[in-house]
């Protein structure tokens, strides 16, 4: 960002660590960044490295041009209702990474009338490779939501989507998507042992496997379907067990998992925004 604004994270968890981490090796100025918690020693590293740190979420608001809201959604309802004269007074853009929390509550439990960002971040964030689904309302720049690109971009990609409501769908394809890949390395790290290697070796070539595989999609300038493809000799192994999961309904078994994963998430932010 070429005039950095000054932020406050409300909250100083993994994902606002690693918000704060990535914004750092980027270059941001320490000072620029205030980071709230309840408790002060929890902070220490972060006031070592030049940052504002406080319990009062209400200072830490005062001066900030962003407000990141990066508390578990059960007590954000308790934790704005506690900042709303503060976050009036002095208007920031407020960027909530709480799951659930659709901008309609919170910008009633804020007093109202404000700019507002909701991010899907999914758990790659902590390594700088995540994935996150933007979404603003009306009141939004266009200059306040490129400093908030900006901000997610130092830990990863990040999308816009034109309604709040795809934020669920979000939530099922990157946000929970994930522990996805995580089932599917620990039943393939099980079949390589099944089959004789060692836990340890199946572990490696699993791990290395799906970075690979990864990073030929981001390369590639085709879909996954066409590298599948381009990887699967007619008659061959690798046709042998595409299939098997094929003819096991392994597709359809993604696609119920996913809906499954958003109506979840549509269910959350009723049960979380009243």
């Amino acid at each position: 960002m070429s005039t950095q604004p000054t932020l406050a994270f409300i909250g100083s968890g993994n994902m606002a660590r690693a918000i704060i981490g990535g914004l750092i090796s980027n270059g941001y100025e320490p000072g620029k960044i205030w980071t709230t918690d309840t408790d002060l020693n929890k902070m220490d590293d972060l006031r070592q490295q030049g940052m504002n740190t406080t319990t009062d979420n209400n200072e830490a608001v005062a001066t900030a041009d962003i407000v990141i809201l990066a508390v578990k959604p059960q007590v954000l309802k308790t934790v704005a209702g506690a900042m709303k004269d503060a976050v009036q007074a002095r208007r920031p853009l407020i960027v909530s990474v709480a799951a659930g929390i659709m901008c309609n509550s919170l910008n009633q439990w804020l007093g109202g009338d404000l700019a507002l960002v909701r991010c899907m971040p999914n758990t790659p964030a902590l390594v700088k490779q995540g994935a996150s689904g933007l979404y603003a309302n009306a009141i939004v720049s266009n200059e306040q939501k490129q400093q908030t690109s900006a901000i997610l971009e130092a830990i990863g990609i990040a999308v816009w989507v034109d309604e709040e409501t795809q934020l669920d769908a979000v939530t099922a394809v990157s946000g929970s998507g994930p522990a996805y890949y995580f089932l599917m390395m620990e039943a393939m790290v099980a079949a390589g042992e099944k089959l004789g290697l060692s836990r340890e070796i199946a572990q490696q070539l699993t791990i290395q496997t799906a970075l690979g595989a990864a990073e030929m999609a981001r390369q590639s300038d085709v879909d996954p379907a066409e590298l599948r493809r381009r990887v699967t000799s007619p008659n061959g192994t690798t046709e042998q067990a595409i299939k098997t999961y094929i003819d096991s309904g392994l597709p359809e078994i993604i696609d119920r998992g996913m809906q499954a994963c958003s109506d979840r998430s549509v269910e959350l932010a009723e049960e979380l925004g009243k």
